[in-house]
């Protein structure tokens, strides 16, 4: 570590650098192990006080605990599931209503192309065609994808549990050996970082829970009040999609504006539009602040970077966890001295946060003034 820390600043960022390709790449051809394992253990992370209530005040043994804390905690999020299953099929009952108002939208849209670039019908018709010619080409393969994705998330679901059942029955284990494996000295750093990071996932989860539920009903309220049909099933749709920061809330406009156009009048799905960029808007000013920001501090930047990247390594699971897993990883840093630079890199710049304060304690004085005058500019 002394020789690492000796080498010219450069030279680090490459390591880490590489390090950090080295590890993607693991990941990626790990996923199958890695994305159930991490799930597992946010979720057991989240179980810790339900179970710990079992164990002292009702004193069931560890295992039956941590087997009912789970089996609790799955049957709930497997009800919402279900939920959100019901109201999908009422689509059905409406779909030639679906059919009939998409398809009078595309003769409108094919008027207006015919008249604004003199593209005639027959040609724009031989075009459809053509595309869709290909499609069916390849319905086979999708059906096949489609069949292999729905195994894919029964496997998901199992190893899960049990990946979630088994961290939390050994939690203590884990937590003896990374006590064992750390000198003396490191050994208040590392409850420190197991406290935090449970603390932090926690109410992270929680948080994450409240927001979903809170847009989900602001939502409802405003498709109940435009007279939009389906109101539930589309703040389920939008509660569920907002977890993903940035992206989740335009893929839950694009489908509720479809939904909405299929069942209604464009003045309506224009109304759509606006009611959910109000709720965006109070969304990302009032509630992630106060509810879900303020437990996972990290800044915009790197939370946009690393759900792009776990997009690229573990798809749409992988958007789903980079902020928990980068805000691991900031615990971390900032509890190690020498990588609590790039913890303060992935947070946001805090006057108040002890680990500015010890980073900025550290300057010499000319370095403490250059800092102070760029903060006034």
């Amino acid at each position: 570590m002394k020789r690492f820390l000796s080498l010219p600043f450069y030279v680090k960022l490459a390591c880490v650098l590489i390090s950090i390709l080295l590890l993607g790449y693991l990941a990626k051809i790990g996923d199958t192990i890695l994305i159930p394992m991490i799930l597992g253990l946010l979720f057991a992370l989240l179980l810790i006080p339900l179970s710990n209530f079992m164990e002292k005040k009702l004193r069931f043994p560890r295992t039956l605990a941590g087997i009912l804390s789970v089996i609790l905690f799955f049957g709930v999020l497997g009800y919402g599931l279900f939920l959100l299953a019901s109201q999908l099929t009422l689509l059905k009952e409406d779909f030639p209503a679906f059919k009939h108002q998409i398809m009078d939208g595309v003769d409108k849209l094919q008027t207006w192309v015919s008249q604004q670039f003199g593209i005639q019908h027959k040609d724009q018709i031989d075009f459809i065609n053509k595309t869709a010619s290909k499609s069916v080409d390849s319905g086979t393969l999708f059906l096949g994808t489609f069949i292999m994705s729905l195994s894919s998330i029964f496997i998901l679901f199992v190893f899960t549990f049990l990946y979630t059942f088994f961290l939390l029955i050994y939690r203590g284990h884990i937590v003896k050996f990374l006590l064992f494996a750390n000198r003396v000295d490191d050994r208040p750093i590392v409850l420190d970082v197991v406290n935090q990071i449970q603390y932090v996932v926690k109410k992270y989860l929680i948080g994450l829970l409240i927001q979903m539920s809170l847009v989900s009903l602001l939502v409802f309220v405003t498709l109940s009040l435009i007279g939009v049909k389906y109101s539930l099933l589309l703040a389920l749709i939008t509660g569920v999609f907002n977890v993903l920061p940035y992206v989740g809330i335009f893929s839950s406009m694009l489908i509720i504006a479809i939904l909405t156009f299929a069942t209604s009048s464009f003045t309506h799905v224009v109304l759509v539009i606006l009611a959910l960029i109000i709720v965006h808007m109070i969304d990302s000013n009032f509630i992630v602040p106060k509810i879900v920001g303020s437990k996972v501090k990290v800044n915009s930047l790197f939370a946009m970077l690393s759900i792009i990247i776990g997009e690229m390594v573990w798809g749409i699971s992988g958007m789903f966890l980079a902020i928990p897993i980068l805000a691991i990883v900031k615990i971390v840093m900032d509890r190690i001295k020498e990588l609590k630079p790039w913890g303060f890199l992935l947070g946001e710049e805090n006057s108040k946060d002890e680990v500015y304060k010890d980073l900025f304690d550290s300057l010499n004085p000319i370095e403490k003034k250059f800092i102070e005058n760029e903060a006034k500019e």
